[in-house]
């Protein structure tokens, strides 16, 4: 059966895209990152709402589709009511209600808002729904809990969904059941090739669907499997495994607590020990510490101090509590600033890390790295290695539960010394036995990175022999005697105490109460001067399964195996995938870190999988395997899906290179593009520096069946008839809705509409596309695809027009005044990333436009304000080589921000007025366009988060209302 899917025609984006962040921002309450680390996890929400789009049809009545699709997601008023977990103070129901609305119910005290005594709680409540309902949506969401948390609509809700979708459901795994049997005849199959963390699996397994779901690299499918089967698996195994794992916990907590290695023999036991490096001093020959600050807790103001010791060549280290401003300003300075040793003894002596390791040049310019290579059997730094480690501070915890701070002491060394002695008798075996990592460093992107920094080949060399020991007992007592079901989750246990308890953790001494950073606080395996380690009362929250989530309800209609995407014989309805980009996470480098504990588990825990990276396979870069290969895998899922189903593709790029690569790709799969929509999901993130994107773009792909041909300039007008006709349906949706789309949506509609044209032929008759796709380009050179979707880009650019410009001054402006106001435009609605500036001008045509930044940190970016611009680029030359900044020199635009920069500074508009009067030589032929534009700046003073325009936005209502008033007749 055919049906034209909801998807296809509309997809709510701004409700989508709030509860897509609050979801993200949940961080480890997410309901899938208690399983274990992976990198960019989709939020479950957008994939709930991907598929019910999918599923459910479009009618004739798109407002009521609409209206139904919020239902369901509980994202309509009576659903986000349901969901309401939190109550409104007194306060907060007063500032959305008139003072009339509350009287009698709500009295000033103490200049506080609050409730008249004796309010009855039908009162309260009617004023807080009443309330509730004039919040913005973003800020309702504050007071609910996500869609998932609840059981779905509610009973009236039904009774709406139900009359218009003519069906009988109760709840949402009876509803898909039946939208899959409208559209497909069957429960729908639904596949993801790329299932990373599992978000789609395990989504569409929730609702009641028949899932499929491979990735390449077995730690993505063991994460997988657990999001279906732990998360999934009932209450009664969830509390079988925290029994098995309170068990395992206590056996371990005594045997670690007979071997005396935690204790100090007066009732205290530490839970966090710091270790640092050290290094020689050139100048001095003395052994420094290093760090990048000896402060170790601003809040208990804790430092470290280093004392000269020329008995042990090197230095002592006191730790100091309670210490003084000077001694936190002093340890803040720590002994390694901007990748170089400071010489305790005199600061001004600087050594870089690079020339202590002995790294050089070779021969051929190629860099020779110094420092010796570890071997298996080194667990510890030898004595002649660059860099050597050491204990400087124990933090206890006594009886009571204080925390205290201490230098270390010759009993705390004892201990340390027990701990190697005790690793080394057991490591072979635990090596043999797959307690303990045994695998060697596969040097690549990521992995190089402690080979180069630190010597380390195998990767327990990135754990302390403190940290194997407990985690090789751990490994040891939960895989001797249960049952497989309480191994698997266990093992994704150890997955998640690895990437919190490794030598590559930051210790964060401006957290209240102090604290670790993980492993992957970003995408990479960063070396540290100084680390700290857990100690074990401290990582039983982290071991404890997190799959406590009574309310779901799963079938088990799935598949999960690790698998390359191109061998995937499994045929699905729908296929959602999130693909490598062009700069794609090397996931198959960064997965080895937890792969190195799992591979001797898995073939006996999943007999039909494989336990290595396979990274030969890995989808990666953006040349021409890379290509070959994106293409071979949709080929694959193309013959791999029935002939009524459909694609979605999630995408995440700027790039109208790599977007004409990926319009290729899908075209010579045999797919075309039928919709595409943007939602945002990305958190921002300081780890996060550089033009990095924080929307998502949602691509629905169909088999081509048309065999339609076309010539490449018939082409150029259709493509150009297909943007003007997205953007007419989004701005109809946003003047008659709340705005749901950024300005960056509008550029990527563009892009996704020229390939919904591009796509849609089987053959353009001046062009080979696989060749164009996959032959080598010079540098800078275009793609006929890319020179399409560039023109594109260029019309929807120029079709947005900031709000408050007349279509009339717009034609009147050259592209680079049309940039210059557009990114005001974007600045208005809070985008700050740098990138989507460059995109901007791109899409005008505009090379150099950084002349007009006023705050150039990627993601703070914003264009100057005229108050800023003063008189530069007033005068450059047109035959100069930045052509851009001189005809920004002549236009309108900067000759009316220079009149208002000079009513600013004089306090008087007859300045800029006479300014522009006299040097305009059209001032009576542009005189609405001044208007129009003095009009627009003025409109900046309403604008929350404006300030920094306010004054120029008075000037410009100043300078408005006398040249409004000057008319010819008044010369």
């Amino acid at each position: 059966m055919s049906y034209k899917p909801f998807i296809e025609v509309q997809f709510p984006l701004a409700r989508l895209s709030a509860e897509s962040y609050k979801e993200r921002k949940a961080g480890s309450g997410q309901t899938l990152t208690g399983l274990g680390k992976w990198w960019g996890r989709k939020p479950l929400i957008l994939v709930r709402a991907a598929l019910l789009g999918l599923l459910m049809p479009a009618s004739e009545d798109p407002q009521k589709d609409r209206e139904i699709f919020y239902k369901i997601l509980t994202m309509d008023e009576d659903g986000l009511w349901r969901r309401k977990t939190k109550t409104m103070s007194a306060a907060d129901i007063a500032e959305h209600l008139s003072p009339k609305e509350y009287e009698g119910f709500i009295e000033t005290s103490g200049g506080k808002p609050a409730w008249v005594r004796g309010m009855s709680k039908e009162e309260k409540t009617r004023l807080e729904q009443l309330a509730f309902t004039r919040l913005p949506y973003e800020e309702k969401l504050a007071y609910c809990c996500r869609p998932e948390e609840i059981d779905g609509p509610g009973p009236e809700a039904w009774e709406a969904i139900n009359a218009h979708l003519g069906t009988r459901s109760h709840n949402l795994q009876e509803l898909f059941t039946e939208l899959s049997e409208k559209a497909f005849g069957r429960r729908a199959r639904v596949g993801d090739c790329f299932c990373g963390g599992g978000s789609v699996p395990f989504e569409a397994a929730r609702l009641g669907l028949e899932t499929y779901g491979s990735d390449l690299n077995p730690v993505a499918a063991l994460l997988t499997w657990g999001a279906i089967h732990l998360v999934g698996g009932g209450k009664e195994l969830q509390e079988e495994i925290r029994r098995a794992q309170e068990e395992v916990w206590q056996k371990v907590d005594a045997q670690i607590t007979a071997w005396g290695i935690e204790h100090d023999g007066q009732g205290n036991r530490a839970d966090a020990y710091l270790y640092c490096v050290e290094v020689q001093c050139p100048a001095t020959g003395l052994w420094v510490p290093l760090a990048p600050s000896w402060v170790i807790s601003e809040k208990y103001r804790v430092v470290a101090k280093l004392r000269r010791n020329d008995r042990r060549g090197g230095y002592d280290i006191d730790i100091v509590t309670g210490a003084s401003d000077k001694e936190l300003a002093e340890a803040r300075k720590g002994t390694v600033q901007d990748s170089e040793l400071v010489d305790p003894e005199d600061p001004s002596r600087r050594y870089s890390i690079a020339s202590l390791r002995g790294d050089r040049r070779g021969e051929n310019g190629e860099t020779i790295y110094g420092l010796r290579l570890w071997e298996n059997d080194d667990l510890v730094p030898r004595p002649g290695d660059v860099f050597q480690e050491r204990l400087y501070c124990v933090r206890w915890v006594s009886p009571t539960g204080e925390r205290i701070y201490k230098s270390v002491t010759p009993e705390d060394l004892e201990r340390e010394a027990k701990v190697l002695a005790l690793l080394k008798e057991r490591f072979h075996a635990w090596q043999k036995a797959g307690y303990i990592p045994s695998k060697k460093i596969t040097p690549g992107y990521n992995t190089e990175q402690p080979i180069r920094e630190r010597g380390w080949t195998y990767w327990h060399h990135l754990f302390n022999p403190r940290q194997l020991l407990v985690h090789g007992l751990l490994m040891e007592n939960i895989l001797e005697k249960y049952k497989q079901s309480v191994i698997k989750a266990t093992l994704l246990s150890m997955g998640r105490l690895v990437n919190w308890d490794s030598k590559l953790i930051q210790w964060l001494s401006l957290r209240p109460g102090e604290g670790s950073s993980q492993t992957f606080s970003n995408q990479a395996l960063n070396t540290f001067y100084n680390y700290p380690i857990r100690g074990y009362i401290t990582i039983k929250s982290i071991l404890d399964t997190n799959i406590n989530n009574d309310n779901l309800i799963f079938n088990y209609l799935s598949t999960i195996l690790p698998l390359d995407a191109r061998d995937v014989s499994y045929t699905a309805d729908l296929w959602i995938t999130d693909p490598p980009y062009a700069d794609a996470v090397n996931y198959h480098e960064l997965a080895d870190f937890f792969l190195a504990w799992y591979e001797k588990h898995l073939p006996k825990l999943f007999p039909d999988w494989y336990a290595d990276s396979r990274a030969a396979l890995a989808v990666r870069g953006a040349d021409e395997d890379f290509k070959k290969s994106m293409v071979d895998i949709y080929s694959n899922l193309a013959r791999h899906m029935s002939d009524n189903g459909l694609q979605l593709v999630m995408f995440t790029h700027q790039d109208a290179g790599v977007w004409a690569d990926l319009g290729m790709i899908l075209w010579a799969a045999g797919l075309r593009v039928t919709a595409a929509w943007t939602i945002g999901t990305e958190t921002s993130s300081g780890l996060k520096k550089g033009n990095y994107v924080q929307g998502t773009v949602l691509l629905v792909l169909r088999k081509r069946t048309d065999t339609r041909r076309v010539w490449l300039d018939e082409l150029y007008p259709e493509v150009e008839d297909e943007v003007r006709r997205q953007l007419d349906t989004m701005q109809g949706i946003d003047d008659t809705l709340a705005p749901q789309f950024g300005d960056t949506d509008y550029q990527l509609a563009a892009y996704a509409a020229a390939l919904r044209v591009l796509t849609a032929y089987s053959q353009i008759e001046d062009m080979n596309i696989e060749h164009e796709l996959f032959r080598l380009r010079g540098k800078n050179e275009e793609s006929q695809f890319e020179k399409i979707i560039d023109r594109a880009v260029r019309i929807a650019t120029n079709y947005r027009i900031p709000r408050g410009i007349t279509n009339y001054t717009w034609r009147n402006l050259e592209a680079i005044e049309r940039l210059y106001l557009s990114g005001l435009e974007l600045e208005r609605h809070g985008e700050c990333r740098q990138g989507a500036y460059q995109e901007l001008a791109r899409g005008f045509g505009v090379n150099e436009y950084r002349f007009l930044l006023g705050d150039t940190d990627a993601n703070m970016a914003r264009f100057k304000t005229a108050s800023e611009f003063k008189r530069t680029i007033l005068s450059v030359q047109t035959g100069s080589r930045d052509s851009d900044q001189a005809a920004f020199a002549k236009s309108l635009t900067r000759q009316i921000l220079f009149a208002l920069s000079e009513t600013v500074k004089t306090e008087n508009p007859r300045e800029g007025f006479n300014y522009l009067k006299t040097e305009l030589p059209d001032y009576w032929g542009r005189r609405d366009d001044i208007i129009n534009l003095l009009e627009y700046f003025g409109a900046a003073k309403a604008i929350s988060g404006f300030s920094h325009w306010h004054k120029d936005a008075e000037a410009a209502a100043l300078l408005a209302g006398l040249i409004r008033n000057d008319y010819v007749g008044s010369r």
